[in-house]
């Protein structure tokens, strides 16, 4: 009974919200897969009557400002780390409400086969916003390309790099610019949207981030729509076994769902 009630409470809320005649919400995302994830949760959403429009953007700065101003109800592309450092510069009355995916940072190279065949030297492109770069360092931490300082954290830079044995030379460049750097740097670490926007497969990454990531995306709302009850329901079913298997299934394990 109790659970019927809860049923009827959330339909009554959500005619309230997106019911006939209502506009749609607007959920703001990178361009590339993750709007295609978001593309066919608003296709489940539309059978309960819970209109949806997916707005693309390719400048990682938009979809905050969007955000901020009401043109958009809610974002999903950005990690906490990335809202942390947009929220302290600008000072956003954003917060996050509910995990998302991994989408896997790799790293990529045309010039040579494994990370092992870099030489003396060598360049390797990262991103320049400071929380992707720090991704990115500490990807290359992982794949032992070079070692960090103890105790280095989500805001490490480069003057946290305590080793690097082969004197890499690190070309830090706009995240979208990476991709095109390919032809003249040795290998590139670059986030998924622009890796397959590129033409990049994942499964050719010579190393690719994995389900421990802490660089989770994250649905991200302005605090005073944090208990929308559309936003909410939206997210729940994004959230929902069907659009995990669907990830599972349309990304072949180069997305990972977080639930």
């Amino acid at each position: 009974m109790k659970a019927f009630l809860t049923s009827i409470v959330t339909a009554a809320l959500l005619t309230v919200s997106s019911g006939a005649g209502a506009a749609a919400l607007k959920l703001g995302v990178s361009a590339g897969p993750y709007g295609e994830i978001l593309e066919y949760t608003a296709k489940i959403a539309a059978k309960e009557g819970l209109k949806a429009e997916v707005i693309e953007f390719t400048d990682w700065n938009m979809p905050n400002a969007a955000l901020q101003s009401g043109d958009i109800d809610a974002n999903n592309f950005q990690h906490q780390p990335f809202l942390d450092n947009q929220i302290k510069q600008r000072g956003y009355d954003i917060v996050p409400v509910a995990k998302s995916i991994v989408v896997p940072m790799g790293i990529y190279a045309k010039k040579v086969q494994s990370l092992a065949d870099l030489k003396e030297g060598a360049s390797v492109s990262i991103p320049n916003d400071p929380t992707n770069g720090a991704r990115a360092l500490f990807l290359l931490a992982k794949a032992g390309v070079i070692g960090l300082k103890d105790g280095a954290g989500l805001n490490t830079s480069i003057a946290d790099i305590a080793s690097n044995p082969k004197k890499i030379k690190l070309v830090e460049l706009d995240a979208a610019q990476l991709p095109r750097s390919l032809d003249d740097v040795d290998a590139s670490v670059i986030t998924l949207n622009y890796a397959v926007l590129a033409g990049l497969s994942p499964k050719t990454a010579l190393v690719l981030e994995d389900d421990q990531s802490k660089w989770h995306l994250v649905w991200a709302v302005r605090k005073d729509r944090a208990e929308d009850p559309a936003i909410k329901r939206f997210i729940e079913l994004y959230r929902s076994a069907e659009v995990r298997d669907f990830i599972n299934t349309r990304f072949n394990g180069t997305i990972i769902p977080t639930w």
